[in-house]
């Protein structure tokens, strides 16, 4: 009989582990209901984009000295008068300026393709775009999307930035001015989607971007699923790779991918500046999931900022994170009025200096007239489930325009050289079951 109930308080155990599991898929951290659109992340397949257009049958040549703009512009441009299809990357290296993606026309890398961007800013010629927060005349990416709704890429090849020349640019204007801006040196994305819904990212490589690798702007239902992301940290480092920019976006999922930066991993953006909450091309990012993923070198797994007005619903599960600095920082911005709210980290493992940083940033400051500054605030931020070696537990500093409330931190063991913690710049904090160097924490 004893042995029934053991197996049947096991049993339990696992259903009621099992309903919980249940609940934290389909919920998001204010309560609302997640649709079922987020546990879909299967593939979509080659043959599902219709008619296809190798870019070699119209005119393309496998020699990655020779600029192939204008060959591979027009075979997009041929997919978009005939109604739409796949435009494809055979095995090879091409070279290509900013590339300009029509409706109903996607892009596919063949395994051993690599789209290489120019290294000549004058293969991006300036128009009007989005970056830092700011909509204003700038360089277009490698691969741009503007209103290509049901937008893919695909395939197992590699878009590259080719970017050495960027940075070596930007850290010798760094040298002559060292409070230079990042705008101030030319440099490319290498992927930049815009005012594009169901967007589907999906197995290739984004390495080497001139400037952020993948900026998202404006859009609703993204998937970037299984996509490896790389720019180096060393012996040059790539000065502002972000891998994933989200800016003004709602309902997107982040799965399976591999990041590793000279930058934030997964930043998340919306606007900057006194009025920012005021701008019409401004706006919040809702609904984020970000499950399954690797994160290398970064600055910072997860940020919200440094351009950002409102973050909301924003998750990030089941993750290993490996060389960060950071696994969540909350930029608190003195010139911009924001609010970062309902915002779960859980189930995560591995190193970083730093579990979560929350400190004013006052990195090219402007009130542009303004008389008062700002509040920012930060509510509802649970971390949960958590096995970290770090330097810093708990990087908290804030000033009298910041208010923080509603911190929960659950089930955390946690090996730190720096173990100290103030609640008291917390309005409401929570710590269950918080082990630091071996000692709960009350």
């Amino acid at each position: 009989m004893k042995k029934i109930f053991v197996i049947f308080i096991g049993m339990f155990v696992l259903v009621g582990h099992a309903f919980a599991q249940k609940k934290s898929v389909n919920v998001f951290p204010d309560g609302s209901v997640m649709s079922k659109w987020f546990s879909d992340s299967s593939k979509i397949a080659l043959n599902q984009l219709g008619k296809q257009y190798v870019i070699t049958s119209f005119g393309a040549i496998q020699d990655s000295t020779v600029l192939q703009t204008v060959t591979i512009q027009q075979t997009i441009d041929e997919a978009a008068k005939n109604g739409g299809g796949v435009v494809i990357i055979p095995k090879g290296v091409y070279l290509s300026g900013a590339l300009f993606f029509k409706p109903k026309t996607h892009l596919y890398l063949a395994e051993g393709a690599v789209l290489k961007g120019s290294d000549n800013i004058a293969d991006y010629p300036k128009m009007p775009s989005r970056m830092e927060g700011q909509s204003l005349d700038y360089f277009p990416a490698l691969v741009n999307a503007y209103r290509v709704n049901g937008f893919t890429i695909s395939g197992k090849g590699t878009i590259d930035g080719n970017g050495l020349h960027y940075w070596e640019a930007f850290w010798q204007r760094r040298k002559e001015n060292p409070n230079c801006t990042n705008l101030e040196v030319s440099r490319p994305r290498l992927v930049f989607i815009w005012l594009s819904n169901n967007v589907q990212i999906q197995d290739v490589k984004l390495h080497n971007s001139g400037f952020w690798t993948s900026h998202y702007y404006q859009c609703n239902f993204v998937k970037i699923l299984d996509v490896h992301i790389f720019s180096p940290h060393q012996p040059v480092k790539a000065p502002s790779t972000d891998a994933i920019d989200l800016d003004v976006c709602s309902n997107v999922l982040i799965k399976g991918c591999y990041m590793s930066v000279n930058d934030d991993a997964i930043a998340l953006k919306g606007g900057k500046g006194p009025w920012a909450d005021l701008i019409p091309s401004n706006g919040e990012n809702t609904n984020i999931v970000i499950e399954n993923c690797e994160f290398g070198f970064c600055h910072s797994a997860l940020t919200c900022g440094s351009e950002a007005i409102h973050n909301k619903n924003i998750i990030m599960r089941n993750c290993f994170v490996n060389e960060a600095t950071r696994v969540l920082w909350l930029k608190m911005r003195p010139d911009t009025p924001q609010l970062y709210e309902y915002i779960l980290v859980e189930n995560i493992k591995g190193q970083a200096n730093s579990l979560i940083y929350v400190k004013p940033w006052t990195q090219f400051f402007d009130l542009q007239g303004r008389k008062d500054i700002p509040l920012s605030y930060s509510d509802h931020i649970t971390l949960k489930n958590i096995e970290l070696k770090c330097n810093v537990f708990y990087d908290v500093a804030i000033t009298e325009n910041d208010r923080l409330s509603n911190f929960k931190f659950e089930n955390l063991i946690i090996e730190t050289k720096n173990a100290s913690i103030n609640k008291d710049i917390v309005n409401g904090f929570t710590l269950k079951n918080v082990k630091v160097n071996n000692s709960f924490v009350e």
